[in-house]
């Protein structure tokens, strides 16, 4: 993933970067999909129940960014496919890297 593909997908803040995601629970594997629409999309292995979805996607972003994942954040889509996430700390540059 290159930081031009990724740059319609971002926001960036002088504290980190907003990621907006289209998540799609309950695939075979947690892994980055593409490209859908204006979001990132990726498939995650866990199912949409009780919050587990939610927390395989910052989990997953924290192991690829190398950030403790208590570091990211769910900033919108609590209950929705698309959500935006909070990346304290990355670049875009340091964002398309961890993602290729």
């Amino acid at each position: 993933m290159t930081a031009e593909t990724l740059a319609p997908l971002i926001r960036v803040n002088e504290s980190g970067v907003f990621l907006s995601c289209h998540v799609q629970p309950g695939a075979k594997r947690t892994a980055v999909a593409g490209v859908y629409g204006s979001a990132l999309k990726i498939s995650l292995a866990a199912p949409p129940v009780d919050g587990k979805a939610n927390k395989e996607l910052c989990v997953f972003l924290a192991k690829k960014l190398k950030l403790p994942k208590s570091a990211v954040s769910l900033v919108s889509g609590q209950t929705s496919r698309d959500k935006v996430i909070f990346l304290p700390g990355v670049t875009a540059a340091a964002l398309a890297a961890a993602l290729e």
